[in-house]
């Protein structure tokens, strides 16, 4: 049976596991989609206005994303249809505001695993304060 959301019971369940299998494989706490979906929106909308703080926080944010795609087969179906909607809309706005370099600006300060999601082989366009000292273009070195 659903509630008003539309979840079930099962729905549910499949967001509590996923947090918690998450937490027991090393993320520092139980978080939720909906925790972890605001920090994306949030980030999204940093990354639009400037992100300005230093490198090792942007690369701390962005694992809200890997904690969403990693808890992604986890969930049920009616669970991914509903956050499909509100987590691809901000999918598309960070990559409207970023540009797709392969990784090599943020790659120099954070190692990036070969399979890991596409939001860490852009960086932002708007880059500002530190960020923009951390990932300014390297001169060639030939």
């Amino acid at each position: 049976m659903a509630d008003e959301t539309g979840f079930s019971r099962e729905d549910y369940a499949s967001m509590s596991r996923a947090g918690e299998i998450l937490h027991a494989k090393g993320w520092r706490k139980v978080f939720t989609v909906a925790e972890m979906a605001d920090k994306w929106a949030w980030l999204v909308g940093e990354v639009e206005r400037g992100y300005d703080d230093m490198v090792d926080e942007y690369t701390n944010d962005l694992y809200c994303r890997n904690w969403l795609a990693e808890a992604w087969p986890m969930l049920t179906h009616p669970v991914r249809a509903a956050w499909h909607a509100e987590i691809q809309p901000l999918d598309e706005r960070f990559r409207a505001a970023t540009v797709d370099d392969d990784g090599e600006a943020i790659s120099r300060y954070h190692r990036i695993v070969l399979m890991e999601g596409w939001w860490w082989r852009r960086k932002p366009r708007k880059l500002l304060g530190s960020l923009a000292s951390d990932l300014a273009e390297m001169p060639d070195e030939t």
